[in-house]
């Protein structure tokens, strides 16, 4: 059960994002549904994606979990480390400066360190199929981009060496919360101290 939804809700979630790769797919979507119709289809498909994925990894962590390889601890502090400068990336995604001017992506690289991160402390199957599937779709999404006449980002303006500063000082204060906070409360996986 749980397997199958955290499968659904990643084929959801992820299968609305490749959509958007598909530039002439997505404009006859558009001009069918209009600007407003498409968004609010995207957003419901991708929210119920979404919870679907975190309740079916929920009910796989209680009651189908299956290890694959057993990380060595040291991982799980690399992967607190690599966080920091994963959630800084998405945040200067919002907050332009030249951080983004240089990636140009780096809300894609920030999801692809975020992936990558939790690959490298977690051995079983479920986070497995879920942080890999994240980092495919992520690489795959960064290379389509190359290949795209448009970039893919929302027009938000894009500032200097102030907007990195915020975006640090942001991505901080956020990676704190999700650390101390949101991880062990929500996730029920403490990350620090463990």
């Amino acid at each position: 059960m749980g397997f199958a939804l955290l499968i659904l809700g990643l084929v959801l979630f992820l299968g609305v994002h490749v959509l958007t790769t598909r530039r002439d797919l997505r404009a006859s979507l558009v001009a069918r549904l209009g600007e407003g119709g498409y968004k609010a289809v995207y957003s419901v498909v991708a929210i119920i994606g979404i919870a679907l994925a975190a309740k079916g990894f929920s009910v796989y962590r209680a009651t189908e979990w299956v290890d694959i390889w057993y990380p060595p601890k040291a991982m799980r502090h690399l992967t607190l480390a690599l966080m920091l400068p994963a959630v800084i990336l998405v945040v200067a995604s919002y907050i332009r400066g030249r951080i983004f001017v240089k990636l140009k992506h780096p809300m894609l690289a920030g999801v692809k360190l975020w992936a990558l991160a939790h690959l490298l402390a977690n051995g079983d199957l479920g986070s497995i199929i879920l942080f890999g599937s994240v980092l495919a779709w992520a690489v795959y999404d960064r290379i389509s981009l190359k290949h795209r006449t448009d970039s893919g980002a929302p027009p938000i303006p894009v500032g200097g060496i102030g907007n990195d500063l915020i975006a640090v000082a942001v991505g901080v204060v956020a990676y704190l919360a999700l650390a101390f906070a949101f991880h062990p409360l929500v996730i029920g996986v403490p990350v620090v101290g463990v």
